[in-house]
């Protein structure tokens, strides 16, 4: 497809908004949306930029659901809108991930809870086909929270991030668990576990364009590791660097690692960090967190990677974040309004709004919204917002 058009999609919900993206002035133009059959989980384009493929749940954390699908949308190449391609294709339970392989022959699909994979055949068409049956004794380890092809497309990478201690639950040990890729069937390679997964808990990877390393955000410990990649394990079997992601390692807040993705230029990464409540199931912002984008430069030589930013995201909860084909902008999006101890609404530079309600000290009526925010990357790589870069996205129908 010559010259496609550029579109940001971004799900509320069971709806797909639909933008047109202003590279130049890094702003968002919001001009429709598409409704898919349950809540949207995540979204992946085919190599052609033809086809966009779309998991969709009625479940979440904690609620199994009953409705869970994989649906393709053909996308227009003059204007980016978006259209149904084929029926739906069940799934077994909620995805919490999806992706193709490499040549755009497979659906992966990832599942936290119980922690699975599928692979689903994609036709020459675009249309999703029926699924690989998987061998049941794959290594598909526990909380499966991401699942992709290495570059070289012969090996599937299922991120699986175990589970913190609680007051009554031992800690689950997290892995990168790797599978050999052969005509859709997928075989147990290796499980990347260093001290056997306790203290490791990754969250997503990504692969630098043309050197073999491999860049892992991990969640529960709120570090950077990064890999090489090996053809026997699919990855090494011990990281070559490790990095903080916080700008205050020793911050008592409640934190966790997010989205990570490297430069199309093989420079830069970027990850998100992003502050938990200060107590199971509460809106309280742990005080002292921290919701930014953190920034590193790459040694082309080794691949080490040194913070050079941490850029606050405007938000609370950065959960995920995409840059666009030209490598200009970056848009990082929010998704947990919360209150600040002291009762006052959780702010970053006065841009987040809040659950429908009523602001405790003033009365007037909040909603909450999602938001997504724009900036340029410049040639260092440093974000720089815009402003006015605020894209606010009503939470209809969405939690």
């Amino acid at each position: 497809m010559s010259n496609p058009k550029t579109m940001y999609y971004a799900s509320v919900g069971p709806l797909l908004n639909m933008f047109d993206v202003d590279v130049d002035g890094a702003q968002l133009r919001e001009r429709g949306a598409v409704t898919l059959p349950a809540n949207i989980q995540y979204a992946w384009p085919h190599p052609s930029r033809r086809y966009l493929y779309v998991v969709s749940s009625d479940g979440g954390p904690g609620v199994p659901g009953v409705k869970h699908f994989a649906n393709a949308l053909a996308i227009d190449p003059a204007t980016g809108d978006l259209r149904p391609h084929g029926e739906p294709a069940p799934l077994p339970s909620r995805p919490i991930h999806a992706s193709l392989d490499r040549g755009g022959s497979y659906l992966l699909t990832a599942y936290n809870d119980p922690s699975w994979l599928t692979v689903h055949r994609i036709g020459s068409d675009g249309v999703i086909g029926e699924p690989v049956i998987q061998d049941p004794d794959l290594d598909t380890g526990i909380y499966a929270h991401q699942i992709l092809a290495t570059p070289s497309n012969r090996c599937v990478v299922l991120v699986t991030r175990g589970n913190n201690s609680t007051a009554n639950k031992p800690e689950d040990p997290g892995a990168i668990k790797t599978f050999a890729l052969d005509d859709g069937k997928l075989r147990n390679l290796a499980s990347i576990a260093p001290g056997k997964g306790f203290g490791f808990g990754p969250r997503h990877l990504d692969f630098h364009p043309t050197k073999p390393w491999v860049f892992v955000s991990i969640e529960r410990q709120n570090k950077l590791y990064v890999y090489e990649l090996d053809e026997a394990t699919g990855l090494s079997r011990e990281p070559i660097f490790i990095k903080e992601t916080l700008s205050n390692p020793k911050t008592a807040a409640s934190q966790g690692a997010g989205a990570i993705h490297v430069h199309a230029n093989g420079k830069f990464v970027y990850l998100t960090n992003r502050t938990f409540p200060a107590r199971d199931g509460g809106r309280e912002v742990s005080q002292g967190g921290e919701d930014n984008l953190a920034v590193y430069a790459l040694d082309q030589t080794s691949g080490e990677p040194k913070p050079i930013q941490h850029i606050d995201g405007c938000g609370v909860q950065l959960r995920t974040f995409g840059i666009d084909a030209s490598g200009r902008v970056v848009v990082a999006t929010s998704i947990m309004p919360m209150l600040r101890s002291d009762g006052m609404v959780a702010r970053r530079n006065d841009r987040v709004s809040h659950r429908r309600g009523r602001h405790a000290r003033s009365g007037a009526e909040i909603r909450c919204r999602s938001r997504n925010v724009a900036a340029i990357l410049e040639r260092n790589g440093r974000p720089a917002l815009m402003p006015g870069s605020e894209i606010r996205i009503s939470r209809r129908n969405a939690d």
